[in-house]
């Protein structure tokens, strides 16, 4: 076997060219084939055997992303670049260009496995968004600044090698621009705890609700990321919130909201103050035939007659009796309402209360919380429970208050005119009237031209 091996080397010696360039220009393919052909060795077998363990195993997912982040060809692109940089000082005639080849392409192999790598963490991203747990924990931060890391680690290691100084070299002298580092990237190291926190903390999640008024964010997370969080607000306009911002301020997250099975309604109806009065025995018996306010009824006026009657005398003047309002009596009706309401969360707090009194009105407000949390039927249901409060307070004698609007000031200032033109004539036909009765008794005497003449005594005009 050497002997052959020598024989075929001889014989190519003899078909090698002389000249040098031309020398120089074979071993150039000849090392160009040679790093073609261990790519394609490389591509073929070993890539295509991790193609096959992945399928195999049930992680076609992760192949996918691999492929669609180019995992494969970044790494396959090393090869060529390792077999020049370790073939170029065979070639001859290049010694001059030997250093600067060799360092160039093993530079080149390197920059292609980190890409690579890369490729890998964004493709540990992707198969792990397709999962349920990514709804609860993001690791986009984490990613990103591994990727940080990773680009870090790269640069250091080809500028050691294109200026052929020790990586170790490098690296202490980035000692000395410590402060000028922190100072750069002050955003990413602040982001960096502040995503490590919200993580860890499950502070925040992908889907959440919520509410960052100094940011102009009001809507759903999308996407939590290193630097920034992007939030969908409800006008479908997207807010890119910094990060560290939701950890060093104040929001509003309404997952355990939703998580809790209940959304509350808080809200008040304003009654004029002037429709609350004392409920007469005639209205008590009529609205004891309305369902929700029997029982209550029947065991409030058993009670009041109770408490009068242990008063003597003293209940014979109204001041001294306890009586039913009308205010009370709706406040018990919207509670039942919302008792015997099935969309109405019966195990969480529940009530209809009084406020304090304002220049608007009496203000009651209904405390309750609905069975669903989706915004559409929460807003249906709390529709629904209004429009039947509003519409039953004319029943109790009750009446919404509300401000006067334009029309109801020009309507009050026509009425006023029509009445006081009313009175006018009025006045003028009292008028003409007692003048009519005067005339009867003592007509006037009317000269020729100019109007009354003084009535004529028995003896003549000049007669007393």
């Amino acid at each position: 076997m050497p002997l052959e091996w020598e024989e075929l080397v001889t014989q190519l010696d003899t078909h090698m060219p002389h000249e040098a360039w031309a020398q120089t220009l074979v071993g150039i393919g000849a090392l160009i084939l040679t790093a073609l052909f261990v790519q394609w060795v490389v591509a073929r077998v070993v890539l295509l055997l991790a193609h096959r363990v992945l399928v195999l195993s049930g992680r076609g997912d992760w192949d996918k992303a691999l492929q669609r982040r180019r995992a494969y060809q970044n790494l396959w692109y090393a090869v060529p670049f390792a077999v020049v940089s370790m073939g170029i000082g065979l070639v001859p005639h290049v010694e001059k260009a030997v250093s600067v080849v060799g360092r160039l392409a093993h530079a080149g192999a390197w920059i292609c496995v980190f890409v690579a790598f890369s490729g890998v963490l964004s493709a540990w991203q992707d198969t792990y968004s397709a999962t349920t747990r990514a709804q609860t924990r993001s690791i986009k931060g984490y990613i990103q600044i591994s990727k940080l890391v990773l680009m870090a680690v790269c640069t250091v290691l080809v500028l050691s090698i294109l200026i052929d100084r020790s990586p170790l070299w490098m690296i202490s002298g980035l000692g000395a621009l410590s402060a000028v580092l922190l100072l750069v990237f002050k955003d990413t190291l602040l982001s960096l705890v502040a995503s490590t926190q919200l993580t860890s903390n499950d502070m925040l999640r992908i889907g959440d609700w919520i509410e960052m008024p100094q940011s102009n964010a009001d809507g759903f997370v999308k996407d939590i990321a290193l630097h920034t969080v992007k939030v969908q607000n409800w006008d479908n306009t997207v807010t890119t919130v910094p990060t560290y911002k939701l950890f060093s301020e104040s929001y509003r997250n309404y997952r355990h909201m939703f998580e809790s099975g209940g959304r509350r309604i808080k809200r008040t109806l304003r009654i004029d103050a002037s429709s609350v009065r004392f409920l007469t025995d005639e209205e008590a018996q009529r609205l004891m035939r309305f369902r929700l306010l029997h029982d209550y009824l029947q065991a409030k006026t058993h009670d009041i007659a109770q408490a009068n009657q242990t008063m003597g005398e003293l209940a014979s003047v109204p001041a001294n009796r306890r009586r039913l309002t009308n205010i009370g009596t709706f406040r018990a009706y919207g509670l039942a309402f919302l008792k015997q309401n099935p969309e109405v969360r019966q195990d969480m707090a529940m009530m209809v209360r009084m406020m304090e009194p304002t220049a608007d009105g009496i203000p009651v407000e209904v405390y309750c919380f609905t069975a669903v949390t989706a915004w559409v039927e929460y807003e249906r249901i709390q529709g629904d429970i209004f429009d039947h409060l509003l519409a039953i307070l004319p029943e109790l004698g009750l009446r919404l208050y509300q401000q006067p609007s334009g029309a109801d000031i020009g309507a009050m200032g026509s009425q006023l005119r029509e009445n006081a033109i009313q009175t006018a004539l009025a006045a003028e036909r009292d008028r003409q009237g007692l003048a009519l009765a005067d005339g009867q008794g003592m007509p006037p005497e009317r000269g020729p031209a100019d109007g009354m003449m003084p009535r004529q005594g028995p003896g003549g005009p000049g007669a007393p």
